[in-house]
């Protein structure tokens, strides 16, 4: 949101073509990465058919200090971090980017009902 109220405005548009993409059948991919947070977090990153994150990446909508700060409270450990948000079922899997092709083709693979690539 640090680009003002166009960034706003683009969020909304985002999501409505991820709404057509949707209707024409083809999956929406999220990959979240360290850091994702902002609107960013709030629209379109957790839309995914399959949401993926990096390990121990960031993903939050606001940052743990502005959350303790808002509520005055202690974090649980980890909060905000792709492995806590895979435990609550907001991520798919987690994975490092150097796998990321593999485990898309295979997400693919499977979706499109087709045969699995062999990889060495």
């Amino acid at each position: 949101m640090m680009e003002s109220a166009t960034s706003l405005m683009q969020m909304a548009k985002t999501s409505a073509k991820l709404n057509d993409l949707s209707e024409a059948g083809l999956p929406y991919i999220s990959l979240c990465t360290d850091p994702t947070t902002g609107g960013t977090t709030a629209s379109f990153a957790m839309l995914g058919d399959i949401n993926i994150a990096e390990p121990k990446a960031l993903i939050a909508f606001a940052g743990p200090r502005v959350v303790k700060d808002t509520t005055g409270q202690d974090l649980p450990e980890g909060f905000q971090k792709s492995e806590f948000l895979l435990e609550k079922g907001f991520l798919d899997f987690i994975t490092h980017r150097k796998d990321l092709k593999k485990k898309i083709n295979l997400y693919i693979d499977l979706i499109q009902n087709n045969s699995l690539r062999k990889y060495d």
